[in-house]
């Protein structure tokens, strides 16, 4: 239900019923500053303001004929207004109408994915407090390194959505830019006090020097940020895939009453959610790419951005949105599995505490290329040994380490409590800077 309502919010943004409300919105917001300037009759304001509509379907009818959407838009809207419909788009160049409303749509969309990576953090902030002390193996290149915490993961990812956070909003920032300069930007034949006032209504700034189009670079950061923040979803997506897997376990997605993994092994159960995330990430980044593809356009101004533009706009921000939402669902209901993550500790029959037992051995006297040799030379005994040969009892036969170091000392390099012992310090480093 909660990813449908998202899914049908970002949707809205993009109907077209609210893309030429838009339009028109900038539209009466000239028609207002000209008025202001003396060159629109304040009657013929009031019965602009009181008149002024549109039609989708006849603008789509309109611009079968005319094939421009603007003129189709303004054709549409001259039917409601009637004789002073001369008033409107005084000056003006489509772009003015095009660029300036895909500002307020795209800022509209920021707010949703804004108001979403809040969400995502709280979850995430949730599940670290709540697993901040369940030891886990942490793995480099796929391999146990050292233990590690779940709630270290889920504090990891809170901080990395805070960044997000703050690049959306960044990107935001960037994409509130209109511009009302007309063909080419140069103010020719509009008054700059128009476009001061618009922009001004609409909360909006202005493109500083624009040409006939606010300039595309804006436009590639903030699908590039989308794809940064799709990217950290997909970082999360594939590391629960990675511990559902069978021989991992230590944590899997919901798998809700009635639910099935597949058509012909009924004891599967997927990481369909985490694979799904994994897919439109792709799709995600490759908006951005396209963005980027946009900012070198010919002279002042061509038209193979926009439709470009008419496809990301839409796709990118109703993705993200989805993405991020489903993701939150993810996390506030993944199953965790403390007791798989002990078990997978133990597998590694005490290799994983190999450089406390190097650090131990070169204090004791032994030189860091001596200390290193004696503790492979054990470790990879216990490895190729048989279940039962834990490395400490490879190190306690072998008289080089014991010569050294006490047995006392050597057990006490196999306390799980010593790579948790800072846990707290992370957690105020990450949470007590972030108030969100």
């Amino acid at each position: 239900m909660i990813e449908r309502y998202t899914r049908e919010k970002m949707g809205r943004v993009w109907e077209d019923q609210n893309r030429y409300q838009k339009w028109l919105d900038v539209e009466l917001a000239a028609c207002e500053a000209w008025a202001k300037k003396g060159r629109i009759p304040k009657a013929a304001l009031n019965r602009i303001q009181k008149k002024a509509s549109f039609d989708v379907a006849r603008i789509d009818e309109i611009e079968k004929t005319v094939k421009h959407d603007v003129i189709a838009f303004l054709t549409s809207v001259s039917d409601y207004i009637g004789e002073d419909s001369r008033y409107v788009h005084i000056g003006l160049t489509s772009s003015d109408i095009l660029d300036t409303s895909l500002a307020l749509l795209l800022t509209e969309a920021a707010d949703i994915i804004i108001a979403d990576i809040k969400v995502l953090m709280k979850a995430l902030k949730k599940r670290a407090l709540q697993h901040k002390k369940t030891v886990m193996m942490g793995r480099s290149h796929g391999i146990h390194a050292e233990p590690t915490t779940f709630g270290l993961k889920m504090a990891l990812y809170y901080e990395e959505f805070g960044r997000n956070l703050e690049r959306m909003k960044a990107a935001r920032a960037t994409i509130a830019c209109g511009k009302l300069s007309g063909a080419v930007g140069t103010f020719a034949n509009i008054d700059p006090y128009i476009e001061r006032y618009v922009l001004k209504k609409l909360k909006l700034v202005p493109e500083p020097v624009a040409t006939q189009v606010v300039q595309r670079d804006r436009h590639a950061e903030f699908f590039t940020t989308l794809a940064i923040i799709a990217s950290s979803v997909e970082k999360i997506a594939v590391e629960v895939r990675h511990l559902q897997r069978t021989e991992v376990a230590e944590a899997e997605e919901s798998f809700t009453k009635g639910q099935k993994g597949s058509s012909a092994m009924p004891h599967k159960r997927n990481p369909i959610a985490s694979e799904n995330l994994t897919g439109l990430a792709r799709l995600v980044r490759g908006y951005g790419s396209m963005a980027m593809e946009n900012i070198a356009l010919w002279h002042e101004r061509d038209i193979s951005h926009s439709s470009v533009e008419r496809i990301i706009g839409p796709d990118a921000t109703i993705l993200t949105d989805f993405m991020l939402v489903r993701l939150t669902g993810l996390i506030e209901n993944l199953v965790v599995f403390p007791k798989n993550m002990q078990a997978n500790i133990e597998r590694s029959k005490g290799l994983v505490f190999s450089q406390r037992v190097l650090l131990k051995l070169a204090e004791g006297g032994l030189s860091r290329e001596d200390a290193y040799s004696a503790t492979q030379r054990n470790a990879m005994k216990a490895w190729k040994g048989s279940d039962d040969d834990h490395f400490l009892d490879m190190l306690l036969s072998d008289e080089q380490v014991t010569s050294v170091v006490k047995e006392e000392d050597l057990r006490s390099c196999f306390d799980l409590k010593l790579y948790i012992h800072n846990v707290d310090y992370i957690f105020d480093r990450v949470f007590k800077k972030n108030k969100k």
